[in-house]
């Protein structure tokens, strides 16, 4: 059973439906890069009912630059932002999460434990990331969610 939603722009990201279009498009920001960069940015609200603690799984796709990244990690963050986007419509079409981690997470380890973080509790993980799995229902997937470490695909899985 899917919950409720307030607000419209929570309600497409949150609730798992289209990706909000930017308020004030200008002509150089309306390419899938620019889209994709202002849905993995977007701000997000804590939400007063939320649990201690969930389970989580997460794809990570890392960019030259972000923290951690190794110096094998060419790609921009644009070009990042979009194959966490890729991810996350194979998600959409059925592949499954761990298939998806496998292919495309760059998180050490992430493949073996299926992108899994066990359970965490908002102080366990970084403030965008935290904001986007707490509001999920269990067994939804985020949009595309960026971090300090990269672009996130995020399944709340309890």
């Amino acid at each position: 059973m899917k919950r409720a939603c307030s607000l419209v722009f929570l309600t497409l990201v949150a609730c798992g439906g289209a990706a909000p279009a930017p308020l004030a498009p200008s002509p150089s920001s309306d390419g899938p890069a620019e889209k994709c960069l202002a849905i993995a940015g977007a701000k997000r609200e804590r939400r007063a009912d939320e649990p201690s603690k969930i389970g989580a799984k997460h794809v990570l796709v890392k960019y030259a630059g972000a923290k951690k990244a190794p110096a094998t990690v060419t790609r921009t963050r644009e070009e990042a932002c979009l194959r966490a986007e890729e991810a996350r419509a194979k998600l959409e079409g059925g592949a499954s999460f761990a298939d998806v981690v496998k292919e495309y997470s760059e998180e050490p380890g992430a493949a073996t434990r299926e992108g899994s973080l066990g359970a965490i509790a908002r102080t366990d993980v970084v403030p965008p990331f935290a904001d986007a799995a707490f509001e999920l229902a269990a067994g939804e997937v985020s949009h595309v969610v960026e971090t300090d470490f990269g672009f996130h695909v995020i399944l709340r899985t309890e």
